[in-house]
């Protein structure tokens, strides 16, 4: 049997943008993908809002910290994807990078649906 694709969401602070899209890939893919996020620069946790937006969804990110980017995950990685943050990560050959612009979440409502309506995530 094949390995599970590996996919890394990566934005600044780990705490908004790519928890959402991590835990929405976990919950329609399940254990057939493994699913990671990272930020270079980790706040100390996940945005309230974010956080109450995802309950709304039925999607519970207690259990979820932003964690920090290593050179490591990105190359233990097939997919890496940043979400329109500006954050760089390093380049390893045969990983595949894309970049989706998504709007930042911070400082905005629990409302979040245009978001990642744009990509079809919501």
């Amino acid at each position: 049997m094949p390995p599970k694709p590996r996919i890394l969401f990566l934005c600044i602070h780990n705490a908004g943008r790519s928890q959402i899209a991590a835990a929405y890939l976990t919950r329609l893919a399940g254990p057939a993908i493994e699913v990671r996020s990272a930020g270079s620069a980790p706040a100390e946790s996940i945005n309230p809002m974010v956080y109450a937006a995802m309950l709304e969804e039925g999607i519970d990110l207690s259990d979820q910290r932003p964690k920090i980017l290593t050179e490591d995950a990105v190359q233990n990685s097939d997919v890496v994807i940043t979400m329109g943050c500006g954050d760089a990560c390093p380049f390893f050959p045969g990983t595949r990078y894309l970049d989706w612009k998504v709007r930042d979440p911070a400082g905005r409502g629990v409302g979040m649906e245009d978001i990642f309506a744009k990509r079809g995530l919501w």
